[in-house]
């Protein structure tokens, strides 16, 4: 599946747009996590437990918005975007979202 943040994919051509997909997932560190997270944060820098769980919650959503672009018969998302907020304050929500389309590679 081609995945790409663009409009077009170079070297192919959009033969059909099959509408718009994507795929969601909400994650929270467990209290041991936000506890060492907490502390990290008193010293400042890179809170290493929570970039690690954003970073696998994009993953996620990728692959759940490449199933969805799949079971509509796509073959390549494009105008790929993510977006993210907060639940609570502890939750964070990462969609992926763009337009499944069926593409052929040029000659």
């Amino acid at each position: 599946m081609i995945v790409s943040t663009t409009e077009h994919v170079a070297g192919h051509t959009v033969d059909k747009a099959l509408g718009q997909v994507f795929g969601v997932t909400v994650r929270s560190r467990g209290l041991g996590g936000n506890l060492t997270a907490a502390f990290r944060s008193l010293g400042g820098g890179e809170i290493k437990e929570y970039t690690e769980m954003l970073e696998d919650a994009r993953k996620a959503a990728i692959d759940r918005m490449v199933q969805n672009a799949q079971a509509m018969g796509a073959n390549a998302v494009v105008m790929m975007r993510f977006d993210s907020s907060e639940l609570g304050q502890t939750m964070s929500e990462i969609v992926a979202y763009g337009t499944a389309v069926v593409v052929r590679e040029n000659p």
